[in-house]
């Protein structure tokens, strides 16, 4: 590496922390990503543990994703028209409060799984409107040239919150089920007072009254511009298909035999990876072909899920993984930038709110599909056909969207100039 670009990788390290108001959005970010985190993984193995059928843990991912289909429409109109961070401060309060809710069932030993799966749509509902606010805030933060530096260490915190939220679920599992909760709460009642001290109130807000052609603005928009259409139907497809992960519990009990302390090293070795890719593109942010990149990666996503299902060794499991996690971390990058920045900002909120409903498909969907699935098929042919789709759909894209190809630097003013 150059004396040039090693200086230039300097700054961009520290450039997003220069902003007071980013730093307390990227602690509050950090924790309430590692409380829920933490939360969500001891959902997981309580509801398993009390009726032991996969389809149920489908439904954990669908009782989160149910809110976003309903309400995204409304939280992005919503994003646009108050303030943002005050969103985001009552949304933290609100998934604080059903942590402490599940936390008393727990304690009182009166829990079951219809109470879980109706906390958990009340959970979703919260990071329905968290999520739009959260990603049209980010931009106004910082200042335009240090926002590639924001969206690196936002991403990085993230994944980092999602390595240590399952493995710390994991020791904790086995002090107790309610010192995962307590824990949990502890972290996202941090974030809620920390996000409440945001202090930024530039955001353009829009002069539009509320109707139907504003609510459905934000897919205007998407539509009119295909590289951000592209970049959403590759995650939505793509991951959709291989929501492996959702299936961990069943491959730590009855595949791996390796019980509470595995569970939680598998599901953060997925993060492990995110977060190791995370970091190094705080240090050395993609400068070129960043489309292709995009594509690459989520095909070598798809095979290293098809090898997951086929592992039945531990360490071969741990870096099938790792290698999903890594591959993630560039997509969530590229699509960060393209949908952000392409993006007007009295319009940030309408359109994040598209994008969240599709990334909480691919996410919260995938887990149910992978429920289903393996509920229909048995879990290693549902796993495996899950990353074969995966496959398929990159190449799908690649043959079908050549402007994802096209896609070469993330800088803001050529993204602007070129797509905007």
């Amino acid at each position: 590496m150059t004396d040039a670009f090693a200086a230039e990788a300097h700054r961009f390290q520290k450039k997003a922390f220069a902003s007071r108001d980013f730093t307390l959005y990227w602690l509050a970010r950090l924790l309430g990503r590692f409380g829920t985190e933490i939360f969500i993984t001891g959902v997981s193995w309580q509801a398993y543990q009390l009726t032991k059928n996969p389809f149920d843990l489908g439904l954990i991912g669908l009782a989160q994703f149910a809110p976003f289909i309903l309400l995204f429409l409304i939280a992005g109109a919503a994003a646009d028209k108050f303030q943002r961070t005050r969103i985001l401060g009552f949304s933290a309060l609100l998934q604080t409060l059903c942590t402490l809710l599940l936390y008393l069932f727990t304690a009182a030993s009166s829990v079951d799984f219809s109470q879980i799966f109706l906390i958990l749509v009340v959970l979703g509902i919260a990071r329905a409107f968290q999520s739009p606010a959260q990603q049209a805030v980010m931009p106004l933060l910082v200042p335009r040239g240090h926002f590639a530096s924001a969206v690196a260490w936002a991403n990085t915190g993230n994944q980092l919150a999602r390595i240590g939220g399952p493995a710390c679920a994991g020791s904790l599992l086995i002090i107790g089920q309610e010192a995962v909760y307590a824990t949990a709460i502890i972290c996202l009642a941090l974030s809620t007072v920390l996000t409440f001290m945001i202090r930024t109130n530039t955001q353009q807000v829009s002069p539009e009254r509320l109707s139907w052609s504003t609510l459905l603005a934000g897919f205007g928009f998407i539509w009119s511009r295909q590289i951000i259409l592209g970049t959403i139907v590759l995650d939505l497809f793509a991951v959709l298909l291989g929501g492996a992960t959702a299936l961990l519990p069943i491959y730590a009990t009855d595949i791996l035999q390796v019980g509470e302390a595995g569970f939680g090293g598998l599901r953060a070795a997925h993060m492990a990876g995110a977060f190791t890719c995370a970091l190094y593109l705080t240090q050395r942010p993609l400068q070129r072909r960043a489309g292709r990149k995009m594509l690459g990666t989520v095909a070598v996503f798809g095979a290293a899920i098809v090898v997951f299902g086929l592992s039945t060794w531990f360490w071969l499991s741990l870096i099938a993984l790792f290698t999903m996690g890594a591959s993630d971390a560039i997509s969530v990058y590229v699509r960060s930038h393209v949908v952000v920045v392409i993006t007007p900002d009295a319009m940030r909120g309408r359109v994040s709110a598209v994008n969240s409903a599709f990334i909480g498909a691919s996410n919260e969907l995938g887990e149910f599909e992978s429920g289903v699935t393996a509920a229909w098929w048995g879990v290693v042919p549902a796993v495996v056909v899950g990353g074969l789709g995966t496959i398929a759909v990159t190449v799908l894209c690649a043959l079908w969207l050549p402007q994802l190809r096209q896609v070469d630097s993330l800088d803001h003013d050529d993204l602007v100039r070129r797509y905007r």
